[in-house]
């Protein structure tokens, strides 16, 4: 079993930054890729960012340029650099951990096999 647990969010204005981080512990041996979804009220959970135990990284369209996804093996820490951040970012973020290489394709949520508790952020204007 994968504990995460996110941390680092906040309220911001828009063109701020913020940096989220999670932790995982316990079995993180078999875990071969890490990823930061995101999900607003009303819509779908939605992929972010993704980065494999090789440190191979994918972000979404959406985030390409602002957001940067990074980890610490060491630590067993995830991270997400958030710049130039905008009202459509506000979202509740989640840490996931799955046990598929992603190989440079944002998979979908049902690939991953351990979530945190998520983390919220609110971008105002």
């Amino acid at each position: 079993q994968v504990q995460l647990v996110e941390s680092g969010g906040g309220s911001v204005q828009a063109g701020g930054s913020l940096r989220l981080s999670c932790a995982a512990s316990g079995y993180t041996e078999n875990i071969s890729c890490m990823g930061w979804f995101r999900q607003a009220p009303g819509k779908e959970r939605e992929g972010v960012a993704v980065i494999d135990s090789d440190g191979l990284t994918t972000h979404a369209d959406s985030v390409k340029g602002r957001f940067t996804i990074s980890q610490d093996n060491a630590k067993n820490t995830l991270y997400l650099q958030m710049n130039s951040l905008g009202p459509e970012d506000t979202a509740m973020y989640y840490c996931a951990a799955s046990r598929s290489y992603c190989g440079g394709y944002l998979l979908s949520r049902s690939w991953f096999h351990y979530w945190g508790q998520g983390t919220q952020v609110s971008v105002s204007s």
